[in-house]
C-alpha cells in the first residue's frame, strides 16, 4: 500500500500571513465537507501534508466557506505526523525485513501474518485514526502477551518479546502524543472507526468566502449555558459556563451564518466587485452618508447578482444582505455586531492576530472570550479606516492611535490602537462602546451606582455652578457620570466640550434643545496631527462668551489651561472634566505630581466626585460605585490631607453598598454648599432650607426611578424625559415661590407629581394611537 501523498490534495496552496503558515485546500469539487474530525482520508492528508511542511501553523479549508483549523488543533496532528515520519518513514521500523528479522526460524506465513497486521494498522490507521490505532495496538498487545505466556519453546518466547517490543514502542509513541492523551478520558467503550472522539478535539471556526474573520460556529462541549437572548431579531447571543475555567464564553451567530448558498455566492460576487470601488479619504469625514451612498451601490449591485444567478430575492432580504456587505467592505466587520449589544462594553483584541480571540466585557458576566477569531487582515483593514475617520496617522513613529468611531444605525465606541514597535507582535485593538442614550442621574440610581441623596446633592451642586472632577480608576464610569451631570445643567446655559476623542453625548443633548458647542482637540498620545493642542483648546473656551466648560478627560499640559478656566469662571458657571485617580488625595498627586500643576492652583476645584469599580466576594464580578464626594477647601498651604483640605461629604459604605452622608454634611458643615447658599437669597444662612433642596431633588430622581420600574417603562429614565422632568422642576420651585413666597418641599414635589402624572398619561394615549 502506497503512502497517502499530499498531492492528492486537488488544489492547495502554503501562504505566509503575518505570524502565520497557512496551508489553504480547496475542497470545491469535493462531494462532502472538508473536516478532519468525521473524515479520516481528510485526516490523513492533512498529516502527509504536515510532514511535507512542517512549519504548518493553520489549515484552511475552502467549500463555499472556510473550515479553519487553529495552531492548537494542528499541534495534535503535527505529533501524529511527526511519529509517522519518525517510526515509519526515517527507521522504516515495520519493513518486510525488520519484522522477519526477529527470527529466522518462526514460520514463514506467521512473519507474514505480522507484517500484513502491523503493516495494515499502522499504514492504513495510524494516519486517519490514531485512537483507533492506538486502542487496536494495545488489544494486540494482550493477545501476544498471553501468547508469550503460553509458549514453552524459547524460540517462540524469544520471538514474540521482540515482537512485543516492537509494538510497546510503537504505543509508547502514542502515548506521548497530546491526542492520545486528550482522548484518554473517552476511551473507555470506544469503537475502533467511531470519530466521536475526534469531533470532541477539533473545531474548525468557520467564515463565508467574502469575510476575514473565523468564528467558532458550533456550541462548545462540556459547558453549561447560563443566557441567550437575541439582538436586532437576528443576531443571536448564548454565554456559557466553561468548565475548569472562570472565564465565561460569549457565543454570537450573526445572520451572515445563517443564509442560503444562493445568498452567500451572491455576497461573495457583490464583495469582489465592491472591493474596486474603494471609498475615499473624504468620504470617512462623514460616515453615515459614505454608508448611504455605499448601500445604494451595493443594494443594485446584489440585485443584480441575484437576477443573473435567476434568484428571486424580496427587498427585506435585500436590505439584509446589503447591510453584511456594507460591514465587510467599509466597516469594522463582526466587530459592529458586538457593538450592536448594548450589554457589551469593551471590545479587545490582541496580537499577534488570530493566535486568540476577540475578548468582551460583558455587563452581566464580566469578563468573557467569544468565539471570534480576526485575522491579520481584519487588524489592517480596521487600521487603515481609523486613520482615515481619524486623521491621525499609525505608524512606527505614532505607534498609538486613540479616537472615536460612530457606526451608523449601530453605537458609537471609543478605539484605542497600538502598533509597531510599542506593539512588537503587530497590531492590537481595544474598542469601549458607548451608551446609545446619554446616562441620566436616575438611571445610575437604578443601577445602584449613586442614591437618590448622592443624586440631589450632585444636581444642587451643578445648579451651584461649581468646578468639578469625576475621578476614577479605568472603567470606573467617568465619562458616562459626567455625562449625565451634563443633562443637569438647565437648557437656557451655554455648554463648550473640549474633547479628544469624542465621548459626550452631545449630540443627544443638541437633539434636546440644549445650546452646545463641540471642540475636538488633538491628541496627547499622538504627534504629527494637525489638530489644535488641549491646552490651547481650553483657553479659546475662555474667549468665546458665557459658558459652561466641559473637558472629556484631563491627561496632560491641558490641566495648567484647565485649572485657569476653573478659577475665571468660579461661581459664574460649571467647570468639570474627568480625571485618573482613586481618591482626593490621588486627584491632587495626578494634578500636582504628574501634570505640574501649583498645588494651590488644587484649590480651584470645588468638588471631587470619584467612582471606582468594586469587586464582589469571589472576584468574578465587578460593580460601578461612586465612592466619594469630596469637597477641596482653601484653608490649607502644603498638604491638603495633612491639613484637612479634603472633606467627604459622601462616602462609601460597603456593607450597605451605597454612598452615606457624612457629619460634615449632615451637620451643615460644607463650605462649598454654604458658598452656593450665599448666592441664593432664599437659601443664605439657613443650612435647613438648603438640605431641604437637596433632598428633594433626590427625592425626585427617586420617584422616576420608582414610577419606571412600577409601569415598566424605561424610557422615564432616558434622557429625553430627565431633561423634561427637570425643566418642569425648575419651573414648579418657580410658581411656588411666587405664589407662596417661599420654597415648600413638599408643595414643590405635589406639583411635580401631578405633573409628571398627567405627562404620563399623555404619553401612554399617545402611544395608543
Amino acid at each position: 500500500m502506497q503512502d497517502v501523498d499530499v498531492a492528492s490534495f486537488d488544489d492547495y496552496d502554503i501562504d505566509e500571513e503575518g505570524y502565520e503558515t497557512i496551508l489553504r485546500v480547496s475542497y470545491d469539487d469535493k462531494p462532502k465537507v472538508p473536516s478532519i474530525e468525521d473524515d479520516g482520508l481528510c485526516m490523513a492528508k492533512t498529516c502527509e501534508a504536515l510532514i511535507a511542511n512542517p512549519s504548518i501553523t493553520k489549515v484552511v479549508f475552502n467549500q463555499k466557506h472556510d473550515y479553519v483549523y487553529d495552531y492548537a488543533q494542528i499541534q495534535l496532528l503535527e505529533e501524529i505526523a511527526t511519529l509517522y515520519k519518525d517510526l515509519v518513514k526515517e527507521k522504516d521500523l515495520l519493513s518486510y525485513e525488520n519484522i522477519t528479522s526477529l527470527d529466522a526460524d518462526q514460520p514463514r506465513s506467521e512473519l507474514n501474518n505480522k507484517y500484513t497486521e502491523l503493516k495494515n494498522l499502522v499504514l492504513n490507521k495510524l494516519l486517519k485514526d490514531p485512537v483507533g490505532c492506538y486502542v487496536e495496538i494495545k488489544r494486540i498487545l494482550r493477545r501476544e502477551r498471553v501468547e508469550l505466556d503460553k509458549a514453552v519453546d524459547d524460540t517462540m518466547k524469544t520471538s514474540r518479546e521482540q515482537y512485543i517490543s516492537l509494538l510497546e514502542t510503537l504505543l509508547g509513541g502514542l502515548e506521548d502524543t497530546a491526542i492520545i492523551e486528550a482522548s484518554e478520558p473517552y476511551l473507555a467503550g470506544h469503537h475502533v472507526g467511531d470519530r466521536d472522539i475526534y469531533r470532541k478535539l477539533f473545531n474548525p471556526d468557520v467564515k463565508p468566502d467574502f469575510m476575514f474573520t473565523q468564528i467558532m460556529a458550533n456550541y462548545p462541549k462540556n459547558a453549561e449555558e447560563v443566557a441567550t437572548y437575541t439582538v436586532d431579531d437576528d443576531i443571536e447571543v448564548a454565554v456559557f459556563k466553561l468548565r475548569d475555567n472562570v472565564q465565561y464564553l460569549y457565543h454570537i451567530t450573526p445572520p451572515e451564518f445563517k443564509l442560503s448558498e444562493d445568498k452567500y455566492e451572491i455576497l461573495d460576487g457583490a464583495r469582489e466587485i465592491m472591493s474596486e470601488q474603494r471609498p475615499e479619504e473624504q468620504d470617512f469625514v462623514d460616515p453615515e452618508r459614505m454608508r448611504a451612498v455605499f448601500h445604494n451601490i451595493g443594494s443594485d449591485l446584489i440585485r443584480e447578482l441575484a437576477d443573473f444567478k435567476g434568484v428571486d430575492l424580496p427587498k427585506d432580504e435585500v436590505n439584509q444582505l446589503t447591510e453584511i456587505l456594507i460591514r465587510y467592505t467599509v466597516g469594522f466587520g463582526l466587530i459592529e455586531i458586538l457593538l450592536q449589544d448594548p450589554h457589551v462594553q469593551d471590545i479587545t483584541v490582541n496580537s499577534p492576530t488570530g493566535q486568540s480571540p476577540v475578548f468582551i466585557v460583558h455587563n452581566e458576566y464580566d469578563y468573557c472570550k467569544t468565539n471570534i477569531h480576526p485575522t491579520p487582515s481584519d487588524a489592517d483593514s480596521w487600521a487603515s479606516k481609523l486613520r482615515l475617520m481619524s486623521g491621525r496617522p499609525l505608524d512606527e513613529a505614532n505607534p498609538v492611535l486613540d479616537t472615536g468611531i460612530e457606526i451608523p444605525g449601530v453605537a458609537k465606541a471609543r478605539v484605542g490602537v497600538i502598533t509597531e514597535p510599542l506593539d512588537p507582535e503587530g497590531t492590537a485593538y481595544a474598542f469601549r462602546r458607548h451608551r446609545d442614550d446619554p446616562w441620566t442621574l436616575p438611571l445610575f440610581i437604578q443601577n445602584k451606582m449613586i442614591n437618590e441623596l448622592a443624586a440631589g446633592l450632585m444636581s444642587f451642586i451643578i445648579d451651584g455652578n461649581r468646578t468639578m472632577l469625576v475621578a476614577g480608576t479605568r472603567s470606573a464610569g467617568k465619562s458616562s457620570l459626567l455625562g449625565s451631570m451634563l443633562i443637569e445643567i438647565m437648557r437656557k446655559y451655554r455648554i463648550i466640550t473640549v474633547e479628544d476623542t469624542m465621548e459626550l453625548p452631545t449630540e443627544n443633548l443638541r437633539s434636546l434643545g440644549y445650546n452646545i458647542q463641540t471642540m475636538k482637540v488633538a491628541s496627547s498620545l499622538s504627534q504629527g496631527s494637525s489638530e489644535v493642542e488641549a491646552s490651547q483648546g481650553i483657553r479659546t473656551t475662555l474667549r468665546m462668551g458665557d459658558s459652561a466648560l466641559i473637558v472629556g478627560e484631563v491627561r496632560s499640559d491641558e490641566a495648567r489651561a484647565l485649572y485657569e478656566a476653573m478659577r475665571v469662571g468660579a461661581l459664574a458657571n460649571v467647570v468639570a472634566g474627568t480625571i485618573h485617580g482613586d481618591s482626593p488625595y490621588g486627584v491632587y498627586d495626578r494634578v500636582v505630581n504628574d501634570l505640574a500643576v501649583p498645588n494651590t492652583s488644587v484649590k480651584a476645584t470645588d468638588i471631587i466626585i470619584v467612582a471606582n469599580p468594586i469587586r464582589t466576594a469571589d472576584s468574578m464580578s465587578m460593580e460601578r460605585r461612586v465612592t466619594q464626594i469630596s469637597e477641596v477647601r482653601d484653608d490649607w498651604e502644603d498638604d491638603p490631607v495633612a491639613e484637612n483640605g479634603f472633606v467627604d461629604l459622601m462616602r462609601y459604605d460597603s456593607e450597605a453598598d451605597e454612598l452615606k452622608p457624612t457629619e460634615a454634611l449632615l451637620n451643615g458643615e460644607s463650605y462649598i454648599l454654604k458658598d452656593i447658599a450665599a448666592n441664593i437669597r432664599e437659601y443664605a444662612g439657613d443650612w435647613d432650607a438648603v438640605w431641604d433642596n437637596i433632598k428633594l431633588r433626590g427625592r425626585i430622581k427617586q420617584h422616576l426611578v420608582d414610577v419606571a420600574e412600577q409601569h415598566d417603562n424605561p424610557d422615564i429614565l432616558e434622557a429625553p424625559f430627565v431633561v423634561k422632568a427637570n425643566d418642569h422642576f425648575h419651573k414648579t420651585v418657580s410658581k411656588v415661590k411666587d405664589r407662596t413666597g417661599d420654597i415648600n418641599p413638599d408643595k414643590v414635589f405635589f406639583e411635580w407629581k401631578e405633573w409628571l402624572q398627567k405627562e404620563l398619561q399623555r404619553h401612554n394615549h399617545t402611544a395608543k394611537r
